[in-house]
C-alpha cells in the first residue's frame, strides 16, 4: 500500500500493518510506514513513519522521520525528525533538525549537526558473522 502527497519527503510506498511482526533488516530506496513490529535495522533513503502501534527494535537510518510509536535503538535522520506526543524512543538520536511535541519521551543522547547526520547515514547493512550454533548446524 502506498500514497503520494506531491512532495518527495511525504512519500510512503511500503506499509507494515498492525499485527505484522518482521524479524530481519530492511533496506529500501522508498519511504516506509510501520504500524506493526520490526526487530532489526531499517535503512531507507526516504521517509520513515512509525505509527502509534508501531515498534522498532534496532537502528533506523533515513532522510526524514515522523515517530508516533516506539523505537528501541539508535535513530539517524539526515534531515528532519518529528517526535509526536505518543513517541517513545529508548536510544540515541542523530539528526539535522528535531521537532518534539509535548508528551513525547526519549532516553539517550541527542546530536544535532549537519555533519553528524549526513556522515552517520548508513547506506548498507553489513551482515553479522554466523553464530557458533549456526555454524555447527550447517556442518
Amino acid at each position: 500500500m502506498g500514497k503520494y502527497n506531491g512532495n518527495e519527503n511525504n512519500v510512503v510506498v511500503n506499509f507494515i500493518t498492525a499485527g505484522t511482526e518482521i524479524t530481519g533488516d530492511i533496506t529500501s530506496n522508498e519511504g516506509i510506514r510501520i504500524e506493526g513490529t520490526l526487530t532489526g535495522n531499517l535503512i531507507t533513503k526516504g521517509k520513515v513513519v512509525i505509527g502509534e502501534s508501531g515498534k522498532v527494535k534496532g537502528e533506523v537510518s533515513c532522510k526524514n522521520s515522523e515517530v508516533f510509536g516506539t523505537i528501541e535503538g539508535k535513530i539517524v535522520v539526515s534531515e528532519l525528525l518529528s517526535l509526536r506526543k505518543t513517541a517513545r524512543i529508548n536510544g540515541d538520536i542523530s539528526t539535522n533538525k528535531l521537532a518534539i511535541e509535548p508528551g513525547s519521551k526519549f532516553t539517550g543522547n541527542c546530536n544535532m549537526s549537519n555533519d553528524t547526520a549526513s556522515t552517520s547515514f548508513r547506506k548498507e547493512i553489513k551482515p553479522e558473522p554466523p553464530k557458533a550454533e549456526e555454524k555447527q548446524k550447517s556442518a
